[in-house]
Protein backbone atom coordinates (compact mmCIF):
# COMPACT_ATOMS: atom_id res chain seq x y z
CA UNK A 1 0.00 0.00 0.00
CA UNK A 2 1.33 3.54 -0.77
CA UNK A 3 1.76 5.74 2.29
CA UNK A 4 -1.08 7.92 2.92
CA UNK A 5 -1.47 11.66 3.73
CA UNK A 6 -1.52 10.97 7.75
CA UNK A 7 -3.52 14.22 9.06
CA UNK A 8 -3.82 12.58 12.73
CA UNK A 9 -3.02 14.96 15.59
CA UNK A 10 -0.61 12.72 17.42
CA UNK A 11 1.02 10.37 16.88
CA UNK A 12 1.58 12.15 13.55
CA UNK A 13 3.37 12.14 10.22
CA UNK A 14 6.98 12.06 10.15
CA UNK A 15 9.41 13.15 7.21
CA UNK A 16 10.04 10.33 5.13
CA UNK A 17 13.46 10.79 4.68
CA UNK A 18 14.09 10.63 8.51
CA UNK A 19 12.11 7.16 8.60
CA UNK A 20 13.86 6.05 5.69
CA UNK A 21 17.27 6.95 7.33
CA UNK A 22 16.16 5.01 10.70
CA UNK A 23 14.67 1.73 8.54
CA UNK A 24 18.25 2.00 7.09
CA UNK A 25 20.33 1.78 10.23
CA UNK A 26 17.78 -0.58 12.40
CA UNK A 27 19.75 -3.42 12.63
CA UNK A 28 22.81 -2.17 12.68
CA UNK A 29 23.40 1.65 14.02
CA UNK A 30 26.74 3.10 12.47
CA UNK A 31 28.89 0.05 12.93
CA UNK A 32 27.77 -0.64 16.31
CA UNK A 33 26.42 -4.33 15.42
CA UNK A 34 22.61 -3.64 17.11
CA UNK A 35 20.17 -1.16 16.84
CA UNK A 36 19.60 1.48 18.57
CA UNK A 37 16.71 0.27 20.73
CA UNK A 38 19.08 -2.39 21.99
CA UNK A 39 21.91 -0.48 23.00
CA UNK A 40 23.07 1.11 26.60
CA UNK A 41 21.57 4.27 27.37
CA UNK A 42 25.47 4.53 28.55
CA UNK A 43 27.36 3.32 25.91
CA UNK A 44 29.65 6.22 23.60
CA UNK A 45 27.31 5.76 20.14
CA UNK A 46 24.04 6.87 23.04
CA UNK A 47 26.14 9.83 24.58
CA UNK A 48 26.73 10.78 20.83
CA UNK A 49 23.02 10.02 20.26
CA UNK A 50 21.43 12.48 23.07
CA UNK A 51 24.14 15.15 22.91
CA UNK A 52 23.75 15.69 19.41
CA UNK A 53 20.20 16.02 19.84
CA UNK A 54 20.00 18.60 22.33
CA UNK A 55 22.88 20.67 20.39
CA UNK A 56 20.79 20.55 17.03
CA UNK A 57 17.75 21.38 19.26
CA UNK A 58 19.19 24.36 20.87
CA UNK A 59 20.71 25.67 17.35
CA UNK A 60 17.40 25.36 15.75
CA UNK A 61 15.14 27.18 18.89
CA UNK A 62 18.66 29.74 19.48
CA UNK A 63 18.20 28.38 23.21
CA UNK A 64 20.16 30.53 25.58
CA UNK A 65 23.01 29.12 27.20
CA UNK A 66 21.25 29.83 30.68
CA UNK A 67 18.35 27.29 30.21
CA UNK A 68 18.48 23.52 30.77
CA UNK A 69 17.05 21.32 27.74
CA UNK A 70 15.14 18.03 29.60
CA UNK A 71 14.36 14.59 27.18
CA UNK A 72 11.64 13.03 29.96
CA UNK A 73 9.56 10.11 30.29
CA UNK A 74 5.83 10.64 29.86
CA UNK A 75 4.15 13.24 27.22
CA UNK A 76 3.14 16.34 27.60
CA UNK A 77 0.34 15.45 29.99
CA UNK A 78 3.14 14.48 33.17
CA UNK A 79 4.35 18.14 33.06
CA UNK A 80 0.91 19.13 33.95
CA UNK A 81 1.65 17.68 37.50
CA UNK A 82 5.67 18.42 37.47
CA UNK A 83 5.03 22.44 36.43
CA UNK A 84 3.24 23.11 39.48
CA UNK A 85 5.37 20.26 41.93
CA UNK A 86 8.51 22.23 40.24
CA UNK A 87 8.15 25.89 40.01
CA UNK A 88 5.52 26.44 42.77
CA UNK A 89 5.06 24.14 45.18
CA UNK A 90 8.86 25.06 46.39
CA UNK A 91 7.67 28.89 46.79
CA UNK A 92 4.52 30.49 47.28
CA UNK A 93 2.27 27.42 45.96
CA UNK A 94 0.10 29.80 43.47
CA UNK A 95 -0.05 29.87 39.73
CA UNK A 96 -2.37 31.42 37.55
CA UNK A 97 -4.05 30.04 34.50
CA UNK A 98 -5.11 31.01 31.16
CA UNK A 99 -7.63 28.61 29.89
CA UNK A 100 -8.35 28.64 26.27
CA UNK A 101 -9.28 24.80 25.19
CA UNK A 102 -8.83 21.17 26.74
CA UNK A 103 -5.62 20.84 27.43
CA UNK A 104 -4.98 24.10 29.36
CA UNK A 105 -8.19 23.39 31.01
CA UNK A 106 -6.60 19.37 31.85
CA UNK A 107 -3.67 21.32 33.49
CA UNK A 108 -5.32 24.11 35.79
CA UNK A 109 -7.28 20.89 36.86
CA UNK A 110 -4.51 18.67 37.36
CA UNK A 111 -2.62 22.02 38.97
CA UNK A 112 -5.04 22.38 41.61
CA UNK A 113 -4.22 19.36 43.21
CA UNK A 114 -1.07 20.20 44.06
CA UNK A 115 -1.60 24.49 43.91
CA UNK A 116 -3.95 27.30 44.50
CA UNK A 117 -3.95 27.76 41.14
CA UNK A 118 -6.63 30.62 39.47
CA UNK A 119 -7.94 30.97 36.06
CA UNK A 120 -6.77 34.23 35.13
CA UNK A 121 -8.70 34.36 31.92
CA UNK A 122 -10.91 31.84 29.81
CA UNK A 123 -13.00 31.38 26.40
CA UNK A 124 -14.89 28.03 27.63
CA UNK A 125 -18.33 30.22 27.29
CA UNK A 126 -17.78 30.47 24.04
CA UNK A 127 -16.49 26.55 23.66
CA UNK A 128 -13.08 27.95 23.11
CA UNK A 129 -13.64 29.80 19.98
CA UNK A 130 -10.90 32.39 20.19
CA UNK A 131 -8.27 33.82 22.19
CA UNK A 132 -9.20 36.36 25.17
CA UNK A 133 -7.44 39.69 25.43
CA UNK A 134 -4.70 38.98 27.64
CA UNK A 135 -3.19 42.42 27.76
CA UNK A 136 -4.20 43.06 31.12
CA UNK A 137 -4.54 39.98 33.61
CA UNK A 138 -5.50 40.11 36.84
CA UNK A 139 -2.52 38.24 37.88
CA UNK A 140 -1.89 37.67 41.44
CA UNK A 141 1.11 39.52 42.81
CA UNK A 142 2.33 36.47 44.89
CA UNK A 143 2.02 34.31 41.82
CA UNK A 144 4.74 31.71 40.75
CA UNK A 145 4.18 31.57 37.13
CA UNK A 146 1.41 32.29 34.58
CA UNK A 147 0.26 29.21 32.16
CA UNK A 148 -0.77 28.64 28.61
CA UNK A 149 -1.35 25.81 26.55
CA UNK A 150 -0.07 28.62 23.20
CA UNK A 151 -1.61 26.13 20.53
CA UNK A 152 -5.23 24.33 21.23
CA UNK A 153 -4.46 21.29 19.35
CA UNK A 154 -8.37 20.46 19.65
CA UNK A 155 -9.99 23.39 19.28
CA UNK A 156 -7.96 24.85 16.66
CA UNK A 157 -6.91 28.13 18.75
CA UNK A 158 -3.27 29.98 18.92
CA UNK A 159 -2.21 32.72 20.76
CA UNK A 160 -1.41 35.49 18.20
CA UNK A 161 0.31 37.35 20.80
CA UNK A 162 1.63 36.02 24.65
CA UNK A 163 0.28 37.46 27.55
CA UNK A 164 1.27 40.40 29.67
CA UNK A 165 2.41 38.35 32.72
CA UNK A 166 3.06 41.58 34.42
CA UNK A 167 6.56 40.30 35.24
CA UNK A 168 5.41 36.93 35.91
CA UNK A 169 6.88 33.41 34.39
CA UNK A 170 5.75 32.35 31.73
CA UNK A 171 5.16 28.50 30.97
CA UNK A 172 4.17 27.62 27.73
CA UNK A 173 2.87 24.05 26.57
CA UNK A 174 3.85 24.04 22.57
CA UNK A 175 3.20 20.49 22.10
CA UNK A 176 1.56 20.76 19.00
CA UNK A 177 3.02 23.86 17.61
CA UNK A 178 7.10 22.54 18.58
CA UNK A 179 9.21 23.61 16.16
CA UNK A 180 6.77 24.65 13.60
CA UNK A 181 8.50 28.53 13.83
CA UNK A 182 10.71 30.40 15.52
CA UNK A 183 9.95 31.26 19.37
CA UNK A 184 12.00 33.57 21.70
CA UNK A 185 12.57 31.67 24.43
CA UNK A 186 14.18 33.99 26.60
CA UNK A 187 10.44 35.49 26.78
CA UNK A 188 9.32 32.12 28.26
CA UNK A 189 10.41 30.58 31.67
CA UNK A 190 9.40 27.24 30.88
CA UNK A 191 8.83 26.11 27.30
CA UNK A 192 7.76 22.15 27.18
CA UNK A 193 5.93 19.39 24.75
CA UNK A 194 4.87 16.11 24.06
CA UNK A 195 7.10 15.11 20.55
CA UNK A 196 4.41 12.66 18.95
CA UNK A 197 2.77 15.57 17.01
CA UNK A 198 5.59 17.41 15.30
CA UNK A 199 8.95 16.19 16.07
CA UNK A 200 8.98 12.50 16.65
CA UNK A 201 7.34 8.64 18.14
CA UNK A 202 5.01 9.09 21.45
CA UNK A 203 5.99 8.87 25.16
CA UNK A 204 8.09 11.31 25.62
CA UNK A 205 8.38 15.38 26.45
CA UNK A 206 10.79 17.86 26.01
CA UNK A 207 11.55 20.71 28.92
CA UNK A 208 13.04 23.90 28.00
CA UNK A 209 13.62 25.48 31.50
CA UNK A 210 15.91 28.35 32.60
CA UNK A 211 18.17 27.01 35.03
CA UNK A 212 17.48 29.42 38.26
CA UNK A 213 13.63 28.44 37.94
CA UNK A 214 15.25 24.58 38.68
CA UNK A 215 14.17 23.81 42.63
CA UNK A 216 17.13 23.54 44.60
CA UNK A 217 16.92 19.86 45.63
CA UNK A 218 14.16 17.42 47.16
CA UNK A 219 10.95 18.77 47.24
CA UNK A 220 8.49 17.25 49.92
CA UNK A 221 5.88 14.91 48.02
CA UNK A 222 7.47 15.16 44.57
CA UNK A 223 8.54 12.36 43.48
CA UNK A 224 11.87 11.97 42.53
CA UNK A 225 11.16 11.19 38.80
CA UNK A 226 9.28 14.24 38.66
CA UNK A 227 11.99 16.30 39.74
CA UNK A 228 13.71 18.92 37.21
CA UNK A 229 16.62 19.21 39.10
CA UNK A 230 17.28 15.55 39.37
CA UNK A 231 17.17 15.45 35.60
CA UNK A 232 19.01 18.54 34.90
CA UNK A 233 22.18 17.50 36.82
CA UNK A 234 22.16 14.22 35.38
CA UNK A 235 21.92 15.51 31.50
CA UNK A 236 18.83 13.58 31.24
CA UNK A 237 20.24 10.36 32.17
CA UNK A 238 19.13 9.84 36.08
CA UNK A 239 17.90 7.09 34.38
CA UNK A 240 16.94 4.37 31.33
CA UNK A 241 15.25 7.84 28.80
CA UNK A 242 13.27 6.86 25.74
CA UNK A 243 16.56 6.21 23.87
CA UNK A 244 15.22 5.45 20.24
CA UNK A 245 12.55 8.53 20.65
CA UNK A 246 15.49 10.91 21.15
CA UNK A 247 17.32 9.13 18.11
CA UNK A 248 14.21 9.84 15.66
CA UNK A 249 14.02 13.18 17.25
CA UNK A 250 17.80 13.77 16.75
CA UNK A 251 17.27 12.90 13.16
CA UNK A 252 13.93 15.32 12.96
CA UNK A 253 16.19 18.50 13.97
CA UNK A 254 18.66 17.42 11.64
CA UNK A 255 16.20 17.68 8.82
CA UNK A 256 14.54 20.32 9.66
CA UNK A 257 18.06 22.09 9.89
CA UNK A 258 18.84 21.10 6.13
CA UNK A 259 15.52 22.13 5.27
CA UNK A 260 16.21 25.63 5.74
CA UNK A 261 15.42 26.16 9.85
CA UNK A 262 12.47 26.99 11.35
CA UNK A 263 12.03 30.55 9.73
CA UNK A 264 11.19 28.01 6.43
CA UNK A 265 8.99 25.68 7.90
CA UNK A 266 6.70 29.17 9.38
CA UNK A 267 6.69 29.92 5.89
CA UNK A 268 5.31 26.53 4.23
CA UNK A 269 3.03 26.13 7.27
CA UNK A 270 1.71 29.24 6.66
CA UNK A 271 1.22 28.52 2.96
CA UNK A 272 -0.37 25.30 3.60
CA UNK A 273 -3.00 26.51 6.27
CA UNK A 274 -3.98 29.34 4.25
CA UNK A 275 -5.01 26.87 1.25
CA UNK A 276 -7.05 25.11 4.11
CA UNK A 277 -8.58 27.63 5.11
CA UNK A 278 -9.34 29.70 2.09
CA UNK A 279 -10.91 26.24 1.12
CA UNK A 280 -13.76 26.35 4.32
CA UNK A 281 -13.91 29.70 4.26
CA UNK A 282 -15.30 29.33 0.65
CA UNK A 283 -17.24 26.75 1.14
CA UNK A 284 -21.16 26.30 1.63
CA UNK A 285 -20.44 23.19 3.41
CA UNK A 286 -17.74 23.25 5.68
CA UNK A 287 -17.12 25.53 8.72
CA UNK A 288 -14.92 26.78 11.45
CA UNK A 289 -15.84 27.47 14.68
CA UNK A 290 -12.88 29.89 14.78
CA UNK A 291 -13.71 33.31 13.09
CA UNK A 292 -11.16 35.36 14.26
CA UNK A 293 -8.17 34.65 11.41
CA UNK A 294 -5.27 35.72 13.99
CA UNK A 295 -6.56 33.44 16.78
CA UNK A 296 -6.63 29.94 14.58
CA UNK A 297 -4.03 27.48 14.81
CA UNK A 298 -1.54 27.10 11.61
CA UNK A 299 -1.34 23.39 12.82
CA UNK A 300 -4.68 21.61 13.82
CA UNK A 301 -7.77 23.02 12.00
CA UNK A 302 -10.94 21.67 13.27
CA UNK A 303 -13.77 22.01 10.66
CA UNK A 304 -17.56 20.35 10.38
CA UNK A 305 -20.31 20.01 8.07
CA UNK A 306 -23.03 20.70 10.66
CA UNK A 307 -24.31 17.11 10.20
CA UNK A 308 -22.28 14.33 12.27
CA UNK A 309 -23.51 11.80 9.58
CA UNK A 310 -22.29 13.96 7.06
CA UNK A 311 -18.86 14.01 9.17
CA UNK A 312 -18.87 10.38 9.12
CA UNK A 313 -19.12 10.04 5.49
CA UNK A 314 -16.07 12.40 5.00
CA UNK A 315 -13.91 10.58 7.33
CA UNK A 316 -15.04 7.72 5.76
CA UNK A 317 -14.41 8.04 2.38
CA UNK A 318 -11.45 10.73 2.71
CA UNK A 319 -9.91 7.13 4.03
CA UNK A 320 -10.36 5.58 0.75
CA UNK A 321 -9.09 7.89 -0.98
CA UNK A 322 -6.08 8.05 0.81
CA UNK A 323 -6.62 10.79 3.32
CA UNK A 324 -6.34 9.94 7.22
CA UNK A 325 -7.72 10.39 10.64
CA UNK A 326 -9.55 13.38 9.45
CA UNK A 327 -12.16 12.46 12.36
CA UNK A 328 -12.62 15.30 15.04
CA UNK A 329 -11.41 14.87 18.88
CA UNK A 330 -13.86 12.58 20.14
CA UNK A 331 -14.74 15.05 22.79
CA UNK A 332 -15.80 17.36 20.15
CA UNK A 333 -16.53 15.55 17.38
CA UNK A 334 -16.52 16.79 13.37
CA UNK A 335 -13.33 16.94 11.51
CA UNK A 336 -10.20 17.98 12.07
CA UNK A 337 -7.18 18.23 9.62
CA UNK A 338 -3.40 18.03 11.79
CA UNK A 339 -1.00 19.48 9.03
CA UNK A 340 2.47 19.61 10.85
CA UNK A 341 5.89 20.26 9.41
CA UNK A 342 5.77 16.50 8.04
CA UNK A 343 2.69 17.27 6.05
CA UNK A 344 3.65 18.33 2.41
CA UNK A 345 1.60 20.59 1.05
CA UNK A 346 0.74 18.40 -1.91
CA UNK A 347 -1.60 16.57 0.85
CA UNK A 348 -3.22 19.40 2.08
CA UNK A 349 -4.14 19.90 -1.62
CA UNK A 350 -5.66 16.53 -1.96
CA UNK A 351 -7.29 17.39 1.22
CA UNK A 352 -9.05 20.54 -0.51
CA UNK A 353 -9.38 19.20 -3.55
CA UNK A 354 -11.65 15.70 -2.13
CA UNK A 355 -13.37 18.75 -0.06
CA UNK A 356 -14.44 20.51 -3.21
CA UNK A 357 -15.43 16.45 -4.49
CA UNK A 358 -17.28 15.88 -1.49
CA UNK A 359 -19.15 19.18 -1.26
CA UNK A 360 -20.40 18.83 -4.70
CA UNK A 361 -21.60 15.50 -4.53
CA UNK A 362 -23.34 15.94 -0.45
CA UNK A 363 -25.13 19.84 -1.47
Amino acid sequence: MPRVYNFSAGPAMLPEYVLKDAAAEMLDYKGTGMSVMEMSHRSPAFTEIITSAERNLRQLMQIPDNYKVLFLQGGGSTQFAAIPMNLSLPKNGKADYIVTGSWSEKAYKEAARFIDAKVVASSKATNFDHIPDVSDLPIREDADYVYICENETIHGTTFPELPNTKGKVLVSDQSSMFLSKPVDVSKYGVIFGGVQKNIGPAGMAIVIIREDLLPEDKIDGVPTMLNYRVHADKDSLYNTPPCYTIYICGKVFRYLQAQGGLEAMAIRNAEKAKILYDAIDSSNLFKTAVTNVADRSLMNVPFVTGNPDLDKKFVEEAALAGLWNLKGHRSVGGLRASIYNAVPREGVIALVEFMKKFEKENA
